[in-house]
């Protein structure tokens, strides 16, 4: 009697491991760990939107060829002005060139490169592309008129009216600019940014185009802070509420000055480590912020200058890699700085409307500081006694990272063309309309809202490797075109996770 039971119980004792096997076999298959090649898929695919934002004449090797030429009259159409404006990037899902954001986007895909591009060198190519598309614009914008810097092109008042594609589009092209009497330090300051960081990715490849952006960058800073106000007090009926200056011109001043110190370190020249050293206490360097994005660049500052104390010993500059700390530890779960939410899926949650840009912001700074503390030795301190470790940090970005590309209770990946489940109704104009090759006839204004955008198919062209506004705050996603909250991509929402992917990408 005894033996039979012990024997029976021993047969419920293998079929509840066999069970619990499969169970965990299922599961682990679920949530199967992204390859490399996973992330090289997806990198390759986060440069390619670009190609999708593009303004201006399209090159023989544009890949994503369903977009065409559109504002090939930007700057010179205008009765005001006579410049030639064509090219550079549409920011989002509309057909304006916001030069605010552009710049800042530039900045984090230039900055991805000088990181980790020689992590992933088979891409390295096509991103210097995408940073040299933003460039070349920005150079005209910079240099086009003497005292004047061009940050503008489009009416978004008008634009938003209409959902045209780009190479149909017939709303006013107006032109907008700051100037010493109109002055914004705060777009300046980021083109210059832009301009100098791009110096540093071309700097052996094409050394005379990286001279000629580092000394027009020098030249758009030295505008920015000569003629100091924020260009939102003068533009904001075209600017505002869309890409206000929110936290004012003082942090771009800063940042722009890094990058310029971080550009010319190299040299002779130690006027912006005399300018960081003189104005950083009034500039916001006591300050700590805790998200980062096209507006606030306080964050990003800090750990840009913390490499200036790890690697030079700048005494000055430990303030920077302390506030660095404290940017990192309020991410980190546990940490006595900790004050980040996170969704139940475990995504970091800053706001409603285009969440993952402060994800894609937030871990590019986490793997770029870590590799700092890693190259140093060193780690991150929370509180009087809470190390932190670079391993610690490139964890969090890693579960940042994959629940992007469909680990998370949706099971969704919010990398158009990327998985096997990803959104299909995408708040973008050229994506939704259908190419010229499928549909030559002008598509009017009006038709566009009433025919196709608020049509429950899905857009006829993938707009590869954008990155959505993303889910809520309970991990919910509404894949509908018209929720621009989570279902419009951005290129500053791309640009920071290009530098994540690469680093993620290496063998």
């Amino acid at each position: 009697m005894c033996s039979s039971l012990k024997l029976g119980s021993s047969i419920l004792y293998m079929l509840l491991i066999i069970t619990i096997y499969l169970f965990s076999t299922t599961i682990s298959s679920c949530h199967s760990e992204f390859t490399s090649q996973d992330y090289k898929d997806a990198l390759k695919k986060s440069i390619l939107f670009f190609e999708g934002q593009r303004s201006g004449r399209l090159p023989s090797s544009q890949r994503l060829t369903w977009r065409g030429d559109s504002g090939l009259s930007d700057g010179s159409s205008t009765t005001t002005y006579h410049v030639d404006l064509v090219g550079g990037y549409y920011d989002a899902g509309d057909n304006v060139k916001f030069g605010l954001p552009m710049a800042f986007t530039t900045t984090l895909l230039a900055w991805s490169v000088i990181e980790f591009g020689n992590n992933h060198l088979q891409e390295i190519n096509n991103a210097k592309l995408a940073v040299r598309w933003a460039t070349d614009y920005l150079l005209k914008a910079a240099t086009a008129t003497p005292d004047t810097l061009y940050v503008q092109v489009g009416d978004p008042n008008m634009d938003h009216r209409c959902w045209e594609r780009p190479e149909d589009m017939d709303t006013p092209r107006n032109v907008y600019k700051v100037t010493p009497q109109n002055p914004g330090s705060d777009v300046a300051a980021e083109t210059a940014a832009a301009l100098a960081a791009a110096s540093i990715v071309f700097k052996d490849s094409d050394p005379v185009y990286s001279n000629k952006l580092l000394k027009t960058a020098i030249k758009v800073f030295d505008f920015a802070d000569r003629y100091k106000g924020a260009y939102s007090d003068t533009l904001g009926s075209v600017v505002c509420p869309f890409y206000c200056s929110y936290s004012g011109y003082h942090d771009e001043l800063l940042w722009g000055a890094s990058w310029l110190h971080r550009a010319t370190s190299g040299g002779n020249d130690s006027s912006y480590l005399s300018y960081i050293q003189s104005n950083g206490h009034t500039l916001g360097a006591d300050e700590d912020d805790y998200s980062f994005s096209w507006d606030d660049k306080r964050a990003g500052t800090k750990v840009l200058l913390s490499k200036g104390f790890f690697e030079q010993n700048i005494q000055e500059f430990q303030l920077y890699k302390s506030h660095s700390d404290n940017y990192i530890c309020s991410l980190i779960p546990g940490s006595p700085n900790f004050q980040a939410q996170y969704t139940p899926g475990g995504l970091l949650y800053k706001g409603s409307e285009s969440n993952l840009q402060y994800v894609t912001t937030s871990s590019f700074l986490m793997l770029t500081y870590a590799k700092y503390l890693n190259s140093h030795g060193a780690t991150a301190l929370c509180g009087t006694s809470t190390m932190i470790t670079s391993d610690k940090l490139i964890a969090l970005a890693k579960k940042q990272v994959d629940y992007i590309l469909g680990d998370n209770p949706a099971k969704m990946s919010y990398m158009v063309g990327f998985g096997q489940k990803y959104p299909q109704h995408v708040h973008h104009r050229a994506s939704s309309l259908p190419s010229l090759q499928a549909h030559p006839a002008h598509i009017n204004c009006g038709d566009g809202f009433q025919y196709w955008y608020s049509s429950t198919s899905p857009n006829p062209n993938i707009l590869v490797g954008a990155i959505l506004g993303g889910p809520d705050n309970r991990d919910n996603f509404a894949d509908d075109r018209n929720n621009y909250q989570q279902s419009e991509p951005a290129t500053y929402i791309n640009a920071p996770l290009v530098g994540s992917l690469a680093f993620f990408s290496s063998d």
